[in-house]
């Protein structure tokens, strides 16, 4: 059964700069997951679900129109959970709004927390390099479109791959 996630990939040089940042803090997992902003998170679909999931993914990214991101500053999910992000400072209700039409159907999943956009850049480290991934990328900033979204696969030695991309519909 694979497991799949669905994101928006963070464009260049933006993407392969905070992936750089996640390895640099000491973020063993950073060289197995792109950069991205999580719609989906990991969950197992059976094989015999799999066109369903396309079909689906399909029609939800011809409902959605593109939107702008604008990622800037650093907030964190500390005590709660060990995690340090960039915070998406635009294009909060569109994530919030893509995400919610594509958790149905065979993606109606439970979330463990609420659904909160954002781009993990530290993740289960010591609470020094928490703080560290937190005050080094305060001033980070980057504005782009949101076109499309991906299916990711999870693969044990590669880790999280893009396997297909949807288009969101023009504004």
């Amino acid at each position: 059964m694979p497991t799949i996630g669905v994101a928006l990939a963070i464009p260049e040089p933006w993407g392969g700069e905070l992936q750089a940042y996640r390895v640099a803090v000491g973020d063993d997992s950073a060289d197995q997951i792109p950069t991205h902003i999580t719609l989906i998170p990991p969950v197992d679909v059976p094989e015999e679900a799999i066109d369903r999931l396309y079909d689906h993914l399909r029609a939800v990214a011809a409902q959605v129109s593109s939107f702008m991101v604008h990622l800037r500053g650093t907030g964190t999910f500390r005590p709660v959970s060990p995690v340090v992000f960039v915070s998406v400072a635009q294009g909060i209700s569109a994530c919030e709004l893509l995400a919610d039409a594509l958790r149905s159907g065979p993606l109606a999943v439970q979330l463990m927390f609420p659904y909160h956009p954002h781009v993990t850049i530290a993740h289960h480290l010591p609470d020094a390099a928490l703080d560290v991934a937190f005050h080094g990328l305060a001033d980070f900033e980057c504005v782009f479109e949101a076109t499309a979204f991906h299916l990711y696969l999870h693969d044990q030695d590669a880790g999280w791959r893009p396997s297909r991309e949807f288009r969101l519909a023009e504004p």
